[in-house]
């Protein structure tokens, strides 16, 4: 990678990713639920995005946050897995959320190699 501030590098690869699945400003707004003037001006490095913006940035474009901010150069990774699965989580009743920890739990124990 170059050596690019980690804002440049964000406004560039925003700007790439949403190019690459065909969309304007304002679809990728829409999508995020933002405003098509803060995706200009996130793009334009004019402005930086909040946590939360960032979240929904990365969940409508399907990249981790890590690779928009230049962390990493893999598009996919193992965090947007993981984003995606925390988003279905917060959408569960309480009830169902403890019921979906404990059936991962389970099944990261099961994984475990067995010792002897």
């Amino acid at each position: 990678m170059s050596k690019s501030s980690p804002s440049e590098v964000f406004s560039e690869r925003l700007r790439i990713c949403r190019e690459q699945r065909d969309l304007t400003q304002a679809d990728l707004a829409a999508e995020s639920r933002m405003q098509p003037s803060a995706i200009s001006h996130f793009e334009a490095g004019t402005r930086r995005p909040s946590f939360d913006n960032l979240r929904r940035l990365a969940n409508a474009l399907e990249v981790s946050t890590d690779y928009l901010l230049g962390r990493t150069d893999k598009i996919e990774s193992v965090g947007a897995t993981t984003d995606a699965l925390f988003r279905d989580l917060s959408k569960l009743t309480s009830d169902d959320q403890d019921l979906a920890r404990n059936f991962i739990a389970h099944l990261a124990e099961r994984g475990k190699p067995k010792t002897k």
